[in-house]
């Protein structure tokens, strides 16, 4: 049974992307132009958003930083002012350097949480209100959340980022368990090993790796399927899941085996 309503038809409904200008979030604005949307794209890099744009007649580029709570503000409202309801609002804004306990720097974790969870929670303060409208109203609308299996449970030189992703994966439930009884859809999507700028930074073979198309694709088979939670590639994403069951002592012993071989 469908945790959310399914995304199937796209053609002519507005969706909002933040963080488009790159990777997943901008493979999945253009398989959502392609599909018909009104699609508007946001990031701080303005040009990437522009040639976008230049590329996708149609759709709009709203350039901002998730960590000014006002130009979200703005936004949300500039896009239901000139296109209307809000079919989807995705956020997709990123950022991850490898941080282990022996190079623990407060500043770079504090810069994950504020971009990987707080721009999160600033993109809700702005959307929500116009969500819950829409509810009342019988609109649909979908909030969806990209965190990563690195959320799943502590991993070696992931200090700052995986706490970060937890907590959006976190938040993503909570708000599931209050919003779905309106009708209104929520996801959290939980990548693999995906190229992207990144995952570039890492300096070991990453297994399953996929390309952005391929993970956007994907994500736009979960909302057909009205899944809560979307993740893949399912040969790695599977594994890791399971490795959640395991005891303390179990999992630990594993991943130190894996990660110093």
């Amino acid at each position: 049974m469908a945790l959310n309503p399914k995304l199937r038809d796209w053609q002519g409904r507005t969706v909002w992307l933040v963080g488009a200008s790159s990777g997943i979030g901008q493979a999945l604005a253009h398989q959502l132009h392609w599909a018909g949307a009104r699609v508007i794209v946001s990031a701080r890099q303005a040009d990437l958003l522009q040639d976008f744009v230049d590329a996708h007649p149609g759709s709009v580029a709203k350039p901002l930083d998730v960590l000014d709570a006002n130009a979200l503000q703005q936004a949300c409202k500039s896009i239901v002012r000139s296109h209307g309801a809000l079919a989807l609002v995705l956020y997709c804004v990123g950022y991850y350097k490898p941080m282990s306990a022996q190079r623990f720097s407060l500043s770079e974790a504090r810069q994950h949480m504020e971009v990987n969870y707080l721009g999160a929670l600033n993109l809700l303060d702005a959307v929500l209100p116009q969500t819950l409208l829409q509810a009342h109203q019988g609109v649909e609308t979908h909030l969806s959340w990209v965190s990563s299996v690195a959320g799943y449970r502590g991993l070696p030189k992931s200090l700052g980022y995986g706490p970060s992703k937890a907590a959006l994966s976190h938040l993503a439930e909570a708000l599931y368990l209050d919003l779905a009884p309106a009708g209104i859809g929520v996801s959290v999507i939980h990548p693999g090993f995906v190229a992207t700028p990144l995952t570039a930074q890492n300096d070991f073979k990453m297994p399953a790796l996929i390309s952005p198309e391929e993970a956007a694709q994907a994500i736009l088979q979960g909302w057909r399927a009205g899944d809560f939670e979307i993740h893949f590639p399912k040969r790695f994403t599977w594994c890791m899941k399971a490795l959640r069951l395991l005891g303390d002592r179990a999992y630990f012993k594993m991943i130190q085996r894996i990660t110093q071989a």
